[in-house]
């Protein structure tokens, strides 16, 4: 959305405790966009020099706008951030390919196996995106897709190096007003999404002879980018999670391991 104040489009708009309106980082202080109700900024400041000690500790989230309507909706500009990232996750998928043993024996078959594998990744990585933009949204926050700078950069790296593979072209950005749990539930929607994926792909490898392989791979990265996430550490969804509830944390983690470790014994 744009700021209020000098119309800059901002992806993580700041939100103006007391006037209520949507500023970018330069803007976001009552004074830097004239704000109408600077009186009542001025006070809270005054009655605020000195706190009373907090009762309770509380987890929120506060970077912009809620949505009054709480159904799933993708913005035009969302919709072409996840087209670019659809094409930049295939696409490592697809090179693994030029440094497979196919490449020189079979490479019409291996280009349609790894057209397979390609579409497994894509699928699970955008699955994961969007398990935690649904359970957002569900709850009245503003989320969506966004390409990073950073992320993109290194997904396109891992198109021609060998063994440095890195999927994360971008993340869902949410803004709104959130307490622990609600954070904590919308951040194990991916992780969840992820285990899900490993533990389908697992059953399809036993019951599959001809492709087998690759669905045990498929599984071991939807295994890995779940354990990966679960991580408690930084923006990690791990460390939500593991501060919302850590049984379910654990839970979580030990189903992501376990899972990592058949599918890579199993394509060894």
């Amino acid at each position: 959305m744009n700021c209020q104040r000098c119309g800059r489009e901002t992806f993580l708009p700041f939100q103006c405790p007391f006037c209520g309106g949507q500023f970018c980082s330069e803007h976001r202080l009552p004074e830097n966009h004239s704000c109408q109700k600077i009186d009542r900024a001025r006070t809270s400041r005054q009655e605020t020099a000195f706190p009373a000690a907090p009762s309770s500790y509380e987890y929120t989230v506060t970077m912009g706008r809620t949505r009054q309507n709480r159904r799933i909706y993708f913005s035009p500009k969302e919709l072409k951030h996840l087209i670019v990232a659809a094409f930049l996750v295939a696409g490592v998928g697809f090179s693994s390919f030029l440094y497979s043993s196919y490449f020189a024996a079979d490479w019409i078959t291996g280009f349609g196996v790894f057209g397979i594998f390609a579409l497994i990744l894509t699928v699970s990585f955008l699955s994961h995106e969007i398990a935690h933009k649904v359970s957002a949204q569900r709850r009245g926050l503003w989320a969506e897709f966004r390409l990073t700078l950073w992320g993109a950069l290194l997904t396109l790296i891992s198109f021609i190096t060998p063994m440095f593979k890195i999927i994360s072209p971008g993340a869902i950005m949410i803004s709104g007003s959130t307490g622990l749990e609600e954070m904590g539930r919308i951040s194990i929607a991916g992780p969840a999404t992820n285990i899900l994926f490993a533990a389908a792909l697992s059953a399809l490898a036993l019951i599959s002879s001809d492709f087998q392989w690759i669905f045990f791979f498929a599984a071991f990265l939807n295994a890995f980018m779940a354990f990966f996430n679960l991580v408690p550490f930084g923006i990690l969804d791990g460390f939500k999670i593991f501060q919302w509830n850590k049984k379910i944390w654990g839970v979580a983690f030990a189903a992501s391991v376990i899972l990592m470790i058949i599918n890579y014994t199993s394509v060894g």
